[in-house]
């Protein structure tokens, strides 16, 4: 079965996917406090995690690691209007930035940015490592291009 990866594109689609969100967030009112200035290497660092969880090369895990993205949400203190609101955009982005339209492919899309999201307001909160999620490596969200499933552990 094709990968969501290979279905999105591959680097090339989710990179302009990754554009168009971060563009959005940028722009957002809400979510200005957690996104406050532009970062040269976010476009990318978020093209390749969504990569390596969609099925595609494992270039976050190699060069960054789980633990920069745990590091990078600790203290953000994320609340539920602003989780959704990053949900809403992302889908958004989803649909201007020429993703497949297919209904089994966006809920795919939805599901693994609502679980992600929900992941990094948690830690946000965290006051110590055990109140963390318990995640600790990128979530490879299996598709089968008829039904998804959670991230295996």
């Amino acid at each position: 079965m094709t990968s969501l990866y290979t279905h999105a594109g591959g680097d090339e689609g989710l990179h302009r996917l990754e554009e168009v969100f971060y563009t959005k967030v940028l722009a957002d009112p809400l979510l200005k406090a957690l996104f406050p200035k532009a970062r040269p290497h976010h476009v990318q660092n978020l093209s390749w995690f969504t990569a390596e969880s969609f099925g595609g090369p494992d270039r976050f895990t190699r060069n960054l690691g789980f633990e920069h993205i745990i590091n990078v949400h600790r203290h953000l203190r994320i609340t539920e209007a602003q989780r959704q609101r990053f949900v809403d955009l992302y889908m958004q982005a989803v649909e201007e930035s020429d993703m497949p339209a297919d209904q089994a492919f966006r809920q795919a899309i939805r599901e693994h940015v609502e679980f992600g999201s929900h992941v990094a307001m948690q830690n946000s909160h965290a006051e110590t490592d055990a109140d963390l999620h318990p995640l600790r490596e990128v979530p490879h969200w299996r598709w089968d291009g008829d039904e998804q499933q959670e991230p295996a552990p």
